[in-house]
């Protein structure tokens, strides 16, 4: 006689949240919506649908990784996102009226650290993926970076990439 098989663990609709995310994009600057690619995306479920991997792209080079996963203990979202060029930052938050908002600490490559607030929400079929940042704990905030991810055509190939974000 064979043990079953535990049910799956990440079938609750709050793990579904930021399924709209998921797909392969190219992603614009919202300043020029029209202009160049600035970043190739891929956004994928992994372990057995528990969590989500993002690979991002520029075509300066910049690579980023994060995965992002729901705490169900905690009741967040958290992301944990690493570059080529020695940042990592740790954020975590919740969805609240369509947007999905993290937030927390980004370690700098030069050793400094800053507050990040991130914010994801769909826009039809475009995702848009905005941030702030504050390099006084909190105190004031400033534009960090503001993207539009768009469901990338299955010929199409972006160029001349750049993501104006923290390294």
């Amino acid at each position: 006689m064979h043990a079953a098989a535990p049910p799956f663990a990440c079938t609750d609709a709050v793990y579904k949240q930021f399924d709209f995310w998921i797909g392969e994009w190219d992603v614009f600057d919202t300043d020029v919506p029209n202009g160049p690619a600035q970043a190739r995306a891929t956004v994928r479920p992994i372990a057995g649908g528990c969590a989500i991997h993002e690979l991002y792209e520029q075509t300066d080079g910049l690579v980023g990784d994060s995965i992002l996963s729901y705490d169900a203990a905690r009741k967040h979202w958290q992301q944990t996102w690493v570059t080529n060029r020695g940042s990592l930052m740790a954020i975590a938050g919740t969805a609240k009226d369509g947007e999905l908002v993290l937030e927390g600490e980004v370690h700098l490559a030069n050793g400094s650290t800053v507050l990040q607030r991130i914010t994801w929400k769909t826009q039809g079929t475009e995702v848009r993926e905005s941030a702030v940042v504050s390099k006084d704990r909190g105190a004031t905030w400033t534009p960090a970076f503001d993207m539009l991810f768009r469901k990338r055509a299955p010929s199409a190939k972006a160029s001349g990439l750049h993501r104006p974000s923290l390294q």
